[in-house]
């Protein structure tokens, strides 16, 4: 195990706390709900989905943060405003945990991060994403709206190496970094997203977040779980065991390079998921209380709760 050099940045969006030295919080999971081709969504355009279902699966990965102590947030996804609305009323009105607002639109998500301030929902809720693309009038809405919470997501093809990605996040050249824009934009949590785009890219993910906390000091994760949903291979020649095997152990590897939080994909996997998690979090812990002296700041740290 080991320690970053940098002093590491801790947030606490709504009770829950991401970031610190490895060992001191256990790591954030998050489920994403109303995904593409998510089958309790009826309709996507108007936000129209079995509720008896998504609430079931909400109140599961909240049970597993009870029984693991790995806090959650969630993902919220939407295809619409008018969808992504309904889904954060809803998933608010059942769970106190964070979310993330989340939409491959950016009218989409500024429209609904804007009904989550009007309801009163602004520190919970976290925007997804602030990137290379983000325009001027994006960045001065989330400013004008007093968004406190954001993602950041490190993506570009002339960046796909850890050393370009921290470049992106810092700027170069006379180039202004994703940091920068996240706070002219008035951006205090900022939570930085590796990105993730195929398998193999789980190991350039996984470095660049060891790489931004040991030099920068910013909470960062990813969200390998893109990349095996998408394995055809691990579905075609392997069973579900082993998809859930690999879909759990991406996530391990991010975890041991000291992610902070982990996108786990589908919110049905918490089951599979949280327990490993918390398992991984009890181990860094250990070793690291033992070797650093670094003790669990949280008091439901998977340390005490499964061992």
């Amino acid at each position: 195990m080991f320690i970053f050099e940098k002093e590491q940045k801790v947030w606490d969006i709504n009770g829950v706390k991401i970031g610190g030295q490895l060992g001191s919080y256990p790591t954030v999971l998050i489920g994403s709900i109303f995904y593409d081709k998510h089958k309790i969504v009826s309709n996507r355009q108007k936000g129209i989905f079995d509720k008896e279902q998504a609430e079931a699966l909400l109140n599961k990965q909240d049970e597993m943060v009870d029984k693991t102590g790995n806090p959650c947030i969630v993902d919220i996804v939407g295809d619409t405003a008018e969808a992504l609305i309904k889904h954060i009323d809803f998933v608010a009105s059942v769970t106190e945990a964070p979310f993330l607002v989340d939409s491959t639109i950016a009218a989409a998500r500024l429209e609904a991060i804007k009904h989550a301030v009007e309801v009163g929902l602004v520190d919970r809720a976290i925007y997804n994403s602030i990137d290379v693309h983000s325009k001027e009038d994006e960045l001065n809405t989330l400013k004008e709206l007093g968004i406190k919470s954001s993602m950041l997501l490190v993506f570009s093809p002339k960046a796909l190496m850890p050393e370009g990605r921290l470049e992106l996040l810092k700027g170069s050249s006379g180039e202004e970094g994703l940091i920068q824009k996240a706070q002219r934009a008035g951006i205090q949590n900022i939570l930085i997203d590796t990105a993730v785009l195929d398998v193999v890219s789980i190991s350039f993910a996984a470095q660049t977040v060891h790489s931004v906390k040991n030099e920068l000091g910013f909470p960062a994760g990813c969200g390998p779980s893109n990349a095996i949903t998408a394995w055809k291979k691990i579905k075609k020649d392997f069973s579900p065991t082993s998809y859930k095997a690999c879909l759990s152990g991406s996530v391990l590897v991010t975890v041991m390079m000291g992610a902070d939080f982990a996108l786990y994909g589908p919110i049905e996997e918490a089951e599979s998921v949280f327990p490993a998690c918390a398992m991984v979090d009890g181990l860094i812990s250990y070793y690291n209380k033992r070797k650093y002296k670094i003790r669990p700041e949280s008091p439901t740290h998977p340390l005490t709760k499964i061992f």
